[in-house]
């Protein structure tokens, strides 16, 4: 007999589930980001994934749970690009990583950048508890951080917090407001040349703003 046979059964099973969660999340974020959360349906939703809408709710409970998963996955990738925070050694690393992946998740997840956008100009019904928590105190230590890097003089003298914003608005531009770029790119979405040289463009400017060369250094160069 094959011991290994319920473990390998297990595992399949686990790998299907998975695979099918991601499915969903993927259509459903999709789905969100056109319609918003009053808009969109359960049954819209299956029907994007092909999969029958018991299927969905086998998974999701509910659509305020499936949207708040979108939320809760979109605000993990965010917090991913924000690493740089702490792995990086100068003002100059931390700052071109953060906008650099910044950038690049505008370019990936362009639909999740929607549905927050959407959600925050709503009033945020939803996810209000993310921005009080979450957001607020992920905000504020790094608020902390640039003022300590201004107050050693690392920076130049800078209102974090409007720093922060700037970024975040220019950097979130790219995905919100995709239509209208490739509108003005001739109906053509943006090459890899365009998305280096917008990226090298947003990340000079802000980084000259606070007194900074933006000249990548050796460490910055992927």
């Amino acid at each position: 007999m094959n011991t290994s046979e319920p473990a390998a059964k297990s595992i399949t099973k686990a790998g299907i589930r998975e695979e099918n969660e991601r499915l969903i999340l993927d259509c459903a974020e999709r789905i969100f980001a056109e319609r918003g959360f009053g808009g969109a349906t359960m049954q819209v939703i299956a029907d994007e994934a092909a999969l029958p809408k018991a299927n969905l709710h086998y998974y999701f409970s509910s659509k305020e749970t499936l949207y708040r998963r979108v939320v809760e996955r979109i605000f993990t990738i965010w917090l991913k690009a924000a690493e740089s925070f702490e792995t990086s050694a100068t003002p100059k690393t931390a700052l071109r990583r953060y906008i650099a992946r910044k950038m690049e998740m505008s370019r990936r997840h362009r639909h999740g950048s929607k549905v927050w956008a959407n959600e925050v100009m709503q009033g945020a019904p939803i996810i209000q508890d993310y921005l009080e928590v979450t957001l607020r105190d992920w905000t504020d230590t790094r608020i902390a951080l640039i003022d300590r890097w201004s107050a050693a003089g690392r920076i130049a003298p800078v209102d974090a917090r409007w720093l922060l914003y700037m970024i975040w608005a220019t950097t979130q531009h790219y995905a919100d407001f995709a239509h209208q770029i490739e509108t003005l790119n001739g109906g053509q979405p943006l090459s890899d040349a365009q998305w280096h040289e917008a990226t090298e463009t947003v990340i000079g400017i802000i980084l000259r703003g606070i007194g900074l060369d933006p000249t990548p250094d050796a460490e910055d160069m992927p």
